[in-house]
């Protein structure tokens, strides 16, 4: 590859979980207007934003100005880890997110992922990698550790999409095979450049199969953002990472918290969460169970006896059993499964055999139950491409379910799909739609790209389709497809999909379990509560670099023993850990309290930056009817007893009324007590009515500077 730029400087020494120091790239608003920018990071900066997503949202608003769009140059991708990000001693400690404008939402997000892109570019010297500009080409920008240099490519891969470009370049900027494993590549195919479903694919290379494998930050449209600028990969290679790596000022805390912990996912994880054995895949038959598995757009939450066919026991089939599968050094849960050996069935790459990274829960229901295919091998196939084309697997699941219905419905027909018959259950097409989707040719592959929110505006507009069925079907909030957990008789969902900062996903509040099985919360207070205290414990590790799942998808064999209610679902014991390995790693003294405190800062700061765009008000907070209850009969007589159970709690008399006019009155019932829910939870997030932040609570928590004091006046 022809080297375009290249700029040589000192990597900063980690001390006490920080580089304090970050690096910008600037690829230009023209060819060959390269720039870039090492900046220092105060101590102020971390004691408001403690670091990962909350570097990368000070960072972002910094480049950023209130009209600036998900496409302009100066929206930036900025990736950070956070203080414990690196660690091997505790498993999960090898997150890192990226925030950026997005394409879907018009406003910031922020998109996990594993992988090892995060603890290098850390270990190469900077807190925080942000890149913005546009280039016309394709280029590819490298940050080497071990030398100090940060290099601009002139890329030459003909094939852009995933795995061939993390293949391609790990060889390439390895010194050798041993080698390979130092370096990580995130990257962006063809369906990430032709739609607004991006995802970004962090690699980690995997010594057992010898190949660079994938982790997805899918959400929100992040691979769409590095594809309209231009970006083909970015790359970073850092070798001699260990356990001192990140300077900890307790290493021996550090070492005893992390036995611990190892001890419990041995003892538990196969009584509990399966996750060693078959990932987050285990989820299919419990949702299932409690009516909760989506189905068919959502409609349905249960489906029996095709249930079996996305199975436990399909999965642990199918995956590969035996082999480490930790997506950081020393994680071991290792729950990124994969699928060896899988031939290709369909596609540019039919017949070639592959490594499929999953699939995990959301992608067996995406693209399974949501769209009315129960067949593992469907799902398997349908995991592949959309990685290999980084298309986000929740929103491409959930946005081809409402393509389906609205092909039933009759709102869209096969003259507008170019051939194509999408209802549920279609196979073929749907895998073709697909295909379509990373070729970019095809318009209504195009249109479906775009997200549910631009295809209702599309459908309505070009096809004649309904808009008002529409707003009932399209399961999206904010532009955001939901993720893939059915919430309509939860309550406490309904707000932890639904008034999240940035869209219907299940990463900051999921109480759907806490409400609907266990009964936790008796009181519209109880759940604005628990709307308050688990956004901001998630964040928290969002801030640190720590994976969540060994927070609560592993508990101590004696927590519901030891702890009761809402007290249980907090995991008092696993929250200590993280305060004692955040504590050893930099020297701090956080409490329970302050991890609170520290995250609420931040989510009241993502807030305000979403003002300044012009959304983060109350009318941005759309569900639909679907999310609430059912829209249309045959959902009504799936469960019919269990309705008119429903209508009587809500004091409803349904005698002598059509299902129809049952399914009004129930539906507008739920809108008001989801009116009232939103109420509850503004004043406890110490928001006005209107989902502002109070000067008073911007007070308390130390962040009301004078340009955010001014902001939030004008509301």
């Amino acid at each position: 590859m022809k080297l375009l730029r290249e700029w040589k400087y000192t990597p900063g020494k980690v001390e006490r979980g920080y580089t304090r120091q970050t690096l910008t790239v600037d690829i230009g608003k023209k060819d060959g207007n390269y720039a870039y920018a090492i900046q220092p990071v105060s101590k102020e900066i971390i004691e408001t934003f403690t670091g990962g997503r909350g570097f990368g949202l000070k960072m972002l608003w910094d480049m950023v100005v209130p009209d600036t769009k998900w496409n302009d140059p100066e929206n930036a991708l900025v990736i950070s880890g956070g203080p414990l990000c690196g660690t091997t001693q505790y498993p999960g400690m090898g997150k890192c997110y990226t925030v950026f404008i997005s394409p879907l939402t018009e406003q910031t997000f922020n998109s996990n992922a594993g992988g090892y892109f995060g603890p290098l570019i850390k270990f190469s010297g900077f807190d925080a990698f942000a890149v913005k500009g546009k280039s016309s080409g394709g280029v590819i920008i490298f940050v080497d550790g071990d030398e100090g240099k940060i290099q601009i490519y002139e890329s030459d891969i003909e094939d852009i999409n995933s795995v061939t470009v993390s293949e391609q370049l790990t060889e390439y900027f390895a010194l050798n095979e041993d080698d390979r494993r130092n370096v990580s590549i995130v990257s962006a195919g063809q369906g990430a450049q032709h739609g607004y479903w991006g995802a970004l694919n962090f690699s980690f290379y995997d010594v057992n199969r010898g190949l660079a494998r994938l982790k997805q930050a899918g959400r929100g449209g992040g691979g769409t953002v590095l594809r309209d600028k231009g970006i083909v990969a970015l790359a970073v290679r850092k070798s001699g990472v260990n356990g001192m790596s990140n300077d900890p000022a307790d290493l021996t805390t550090i070492q005893k918290t992390g036995a611990k912990a190892h001890r419990e996912v041995r003892a538990n994880d196969d009584n509990q969460s399966v996750m060693r054995t078959l990932g987050t895949a285990h989820l299919n038959e419990i949702m299932n169970d409690y009516h909760l598995l989506p189905i068919n757009n959502f409609k349905f939450g249960q489906k029996r006896p095709e249930i079996h066919e996305i199975s436990l026991a399909r999965y642990k089939k199918r995956f590969t059993q035996g082999m480490a599968d930790g997506c950081w050094y020393g994680c071991s849960l290792a729950c990124a499964k994969t699928v060896d050996g899988y031939t290709l069935k369909t596609g540019p790459w039919k017949g070639k055999k592959v490594t499929v990274d999953g699939p995990e829960y959301e992608t067996a229901a995406s693209m399974g139950s949501n769209v009315g295919i129960f067949d593992t091998e469907w799902t398997i196939e349908a995991n592949f491409y959309a990685d290999h084309y980084a298309l986000d697997t929740i929103s491409l699941g959930t946005g081809f379910a409402f393509v389906c219905e609205c092909y039933e419905l009759g709102l869209i027909n096969s003259s507008n799909t170019n051939g194509l018959k999408l209802d549920f259950g279609a196979k073929r097409d749907l895998m073709e739609l697909l295909h379509r989707m990373a070729e970019g040719k095809d318009k209504f592959a195009l249109a479906v790209g775009k997200g549910i929110r631009k295809m209702k505006e599309i459908f309505s507009a070009e096809y004649g389709a309904d808009i008002g069925i529409m707003e009932k079907i399209g399961m999206e909030g904010q532009g955001l497809e939901v993720s893939l957990y059915r919430c309509q008789e939860s309550m406490a969902q309904w707000g932890g999909y639904f008034l999240a900062l940035k869209g219907p996903q299940h990463d900051e509040a999921w109480v759907i379990f806490m409400d609907m099985v266990r009964k936790l919360f008796p009181t519209l207070e109880d759940m604005a509560e628990a709307l308050f205290y688990f956004p901001n414990f998630r964040l928290w590790f969002s801030l640190a670099g720590a994976c969540k799942l060994l927070w609560n998808d592993i508990e101590p064999a004696d927590n519901r023993i030891r702890y009761k209610g809402i007290e249980a679902a907090k995991v008092p014991e696993h929250v200590q850990n993280y305060i004692d390995v955040y504590n050893a790693v930099t020297g701090g003294t956080i409490t329970a309290e302050s991890i609170i405190t520290s995250s609420e800062k931040v989510y009241n700061f993502e807030r305000i930056f979403n003002l300044r765009l012009g959304h983060g008000t109350r009318k941005w907070h759309n569900i639909p009817d679907r999310a609430l209850g059912p829209v249309f009969p045959d959902e009504w007589n799936a469960r019919p007893e269990y309705f008119e159970d429903k209508l009587k709690e809500a004091g409803i008399d349904g005698s002598g009324l059509s299902i129809e006019r049952k399914i009004e009155k129930l539906l507008a019932f739920r809108r008001s007590e989801w009116e009232k829910l939103v109420d509850a939870v503004f004043k406890r997030r110490g928001w006005d009515e209107n989902g502002v932040p109070t000067l008073e609570t911007v007070k308390r928590l130390g962040i009301d500077t004078p340009e955010i004091v001014e902001l939030i006046g004008k509301f």
